[in-house]
């Protein structure tokens, strides 16, 4: 059952057939058949893959020189390769998705660390903004006439004698100050 064919061992098969489909999509049925296609085998498979691994694309010519090699018809060589190219294209597109998908899912996770960054951001402006009204409230307290230690404040430093301004009493007053007719404020 076996031939040797150009120092290669060919296993002789049944021969399946199908019939054409008739391009105007009526059924043929006047005997007209071709051959089913045989699966090929791994040395066949793995000639075809490092061709196809060395150029995606096939020529006339190397399509003719390849289906001699390996014993096929050049169109059952032209339709592998056509396959080939779609599965390899799928598998590019599944690839590139998986890294989008990876990019997006780690900015995802940037966002909420962010978001995060934010809310707690404006916590610390709206405790910083509470400390300022306290504090803006304690000096307006001091400020006022009632208030005992921010009299004696100004008191101490436009009337009083340790800084070596006696006699300055007309130019400063309060928190205002007189300088060649024009009145500045603090």
């Amino acid at each position: 059952m076996f031939d040797l064919c150009v120092g290669v061992v060919v296993e002789k098969a049944k021969t399946r057939r199908r019939r054409r489909k008739g391009k105007g999509g009526d059924n043929d049925n006047d005997g007209d058949v071709m051959m089913r296609k045989r699966k090929l085998s791994e040395e066949q498979l793995s000639m075809l893959e490092l061709s196809f691994g060395s150029e995606h694309k096939l020529e006339t010519e190397r399509k003719e020189k390849l289906a001699a090699e390996l014993g096929l018809d050049p169109r059952q060589v032209a339709v592998w390769f056509q396959n080939r190219r779609a599965r390899w294209k799928t598998k590019k597109l599944e690839e590139e998705f998986s890294k989008l998908r990876s990019h997006h899912d780690s900015t995802l996770v940037e966002k909420c660390r962010l978001q995060t960054e934010v809310l707690r951001m404006k916590e610390l402006l709206s405790e910083a903004e509470t400390e300022i009204g306290r504090l803006r409230e304690r000096v307006r307290s001091s400020d006022s006439p009632a208030g005992s230690s921010g009299q004696s404040m100004e008191q101490g430093f436009v009337g009083g004698g340790e800084f070596g301004m006696e006699g300055l009493e007309s130019v400063f007053c309060g928190n205002a100050f007189q300088w060649e007719d024009h009145v500045y404020y603090m």
